[in-house]
């Protein structure tokens, strides 16, 4: 069996970034503290402040993944005064200019958001999560997130026209096309960028923990067996755990001094673990057999 490694460590990112090798990461996935959220546990930064907050840390993320990785950032504006923030938008600017590609945008559909009021817009339901990338040319294992081909494969394949049977490219002139014909006996199906996933969760100890369907999503999706994944903002712990769980190697950053301790306590403590350095700054890292 493959051993993976866990290393969690205690600090400031924009620190203990500065730690890792060059190159070295396959996934970075995370979901940073948003503007003004959170206030009561990481301080809360301020939407006007925050793109000159982030870039610094962003710079060691370009610096330590690999050519051929990806970088998602979950995040989403939120309202001031009266209107939605431009401090996403102006990061995702801020980020091409800095080198990165802005490949994709995920869409993160809360199913179960809690219903409210508000005088002149409805509840959030959605999130975004970008993809960023060093290069055009990056590793993606899209069979492994394949889903169901759905009922209406059973009676649509069933009567092919003439047009079905070839590429029937887009009346309006995008350049797109399909050849529907093509689907017969298949049970799989490539799925959209729209992610249905409930907020629930059986971690109640951090603020704003995501689902752990939704870093599974991902690394299926742009890692295999061994790659290494980077969280810079763990939490509570979610990356590394469903990273240790599908036998991928995991950093995880966390600068609460609480929340590390959840995310250490939620590692399997079956395996071996050798301490590699103490105190407020530590690290630990966890050689898990799977």
């Amino acid at each position: 069996m493959r051993k993976v490694a866990t290393e969690l460590i205690l600090g400031d990112a924009r620190e203990q970034l500065q730690k890792l090798d060059d190159a070295s990461v396959d996934l970075i996935i995370t979901s940073p503290p948003y503007a003004d959220s959170r206030a009561n546990t990481y301080g809360g930064i301020k939407p006007d402040a925050y793109v000159e907050w982030f870039l610094p840390i962003s710079k060691e993320l370009l610096r330590v993944l690999k050519p051929s990785g990806s970088f998602v950032l979950n995040i989403k504006e939120k309202v001031v005064r009266g209107e939605r923030h431009t401090y996403v938008l102006d990061l995702i600017i801020a980020l091409r200019q800095q080198g990165w590609l802005w490949t994709e945008e995920y869409i993160w559909h809360k199913k179960n958001s809690f219903p409210g009021k508000w005088p002149n817009r409805f509840r959030d339901s959605w999130e975004r999560l970008l993809q960023f990338n060093k290069g055009k040319e990056f590793n993606m294992y899209q069979d492994a997130v394949r889903v169901p081909m759905g009922d209406w494969a059973k009676t649509r394949l069933k009567n092919l026209s003439e047009t079905d049977k070839r590429r029937d490219n887009s009346r309006v002139g995008s350049g797109f096309g399909k050849n529907v014909s093509k689907w017969i006996g298949r049970d799989l199906a490539y799925p959209d960028n729209v992610l249905h996933m409930a907020t629930e969760t059986g971690n109640k100890n951090h603020s704003a923990v995501f689902p752990e369907a939704l870093p599974e999503w991902f690394i299926r999706l742009f890692t295999k067996d061994g790659d290494w994944i980077l969280d810079p903002f763990l939490g509570s712990g979610t990356t590394s755990r469903v990273a240790q769980r599908l036998n991928r190697n995991s950093i995880g950053i966390e600068i609460l001094e609480e929340y590390y301790a959840i995310a250490k306590n939620s590692i399997p403590q079956s395996y071996e673990k050798s301490h590699i350095a103490g105190g407020k700054e530590g690290k630990e890292k966890i050689p898990v057999n799977v």
